[in-house]
């Protein structure tokens, strides 16, 4: 039993089915009770694909995130899903570890479910998000990209300033006394390249010397405490850590506390993301809020009007904020 079933059975139209089933106004008390009979006869459940014949949407909108071991892309996306689950969508989730033919796959995969748009989290989608067949893809319809920005018709963004971001805990640092930072770059997404920019430039604004001062590794705890330990073996003195990503904090505060070194007395140490890896950390991490929650509400505002209001695309800029830990 589909809805044309449901319609011959009835004497309506598609179209009336479709706007009983959708809870429109726009029908009167005696068909809509001649429809609901026929329905309730037949314990019919509609699929998306009948809901959307009359109202041209499908009620569903997708994202495809990098990681979602990470809680920052965990919690972004369960923001989006939440948000847009409680405006009546069904949410596809594509957890595609930043790989550009998985990205694929799942492009071509929502698409042929007609969904109505698509939210990517992560700056990673920047780089991957090229070629012929993938921005053919991504034009067919309206994009969200968190944190990035593509150059696309119909593509919106909500971006987070990260070169201020990392700016701030240099600052905060400096104002605490300190004068010999290091950065760990622990990432090579446009995100990353801006957090380390920002570093560079706030060092040189506070007059030091950033020569020398950037450690590149990857975002693991591992990575974190080798980074730490390979900073204070090297011939550089150092009294403060800035990371990219709170997990690296949390492996470089791990390396600095069992190797007998005072946090903060002799090395102060930052994360970024606020991130449950703060919390979990003894003493409590510093660490930048680049407000991940607001840019998945964001994110759903602007796809949501694109999708329901035929809004235009957009771009937003968020400014994040220093968090005080015990680390700095």
């Amino acid at each position: 039993m589909n809805i044309y079933d449901i319609a011959r059975e009835a004497g309506v139209s598609i179209a009336t089915v479709s706007r009983v089933l959708n809870h429109k106004n726009t029908v009167s008390p005696a068909t809509r009770a001649r429809v609901e009979q026929v329905l309730a006869q037949h314990s019919y459940t509609p699929s998306a694909i009948a809901r959307g014949l009359v109202s041209k949407s499908m009620r569903t909108v997708a994202i495809l995130t990098v990681d979602i071991r990470f809680p920052h892309y965990a919690n972004t996306a369960y923001t989006i899903e939440r948000e847009f689950s409680h405006r009546g969508y069904d949410v596809l989730l594509c957890n595609t570890g930043g790989d550009r033919d998985t990205v694929l796959r799942y492009l071509r995969a929502v698409l042929k479910k007609q969904v109505d748009g698509i939210v990517l989290v992560g700056s990673v989608f920047n780089e991957i998000c090229h070629g012929e067949e993938m921005r053919s893809l991504l034009c067919r319809v309206p994009i969200v990209l968190a944190n990035g920005k593509l150059d696309l018709p119909g593509a919106s963004s909500v971006l987070v300033d990260d070169r201020a971001g990392v700016a701030l805990a240099v600052d905060h640092l400096v104002s605490r006394g300190r004068r010999h930072l290091f950065y760990i770059q622990d990432k090579y997404t446009t995100s990353a390249e801006d957090k380390c920019a920002g570093f560079l430039q706030a060092m040189e604004r506070a007059g030091l010397d950033p020569a020398g001062r950037v450690v590149r590794t990857h975002d693991t705890l591992e990575d974190g405490m080798q980074a730490a330990r390979d900073i204070l073996a090297g011939d550089l003195p150092c009294d403060a850590i800035v990371c990219g990503e709170d997990l690296t904090a949390a492996g470089a505060l791990k390396a600095l506390l069992r190797d007998g070194v005072a946090v903060p007395g002799q090395v102060a140490v930052t994360g970024y993301n606020n991130s449950a890896y703060a919390y979990l950390c003894e003493p409590v991490l510093t660490t930048v809020d680049n407000k991940g929650e607001q840019a998945a509400q964001l994110c759903v505002q602007l796809l949501g009007s694109c999708i329901e209001k035929g809004g235009s695309a957009a771009t937003v800029t968020i400014q994040p904020e220093l968090v005080a830990g015990k680390t700095s």
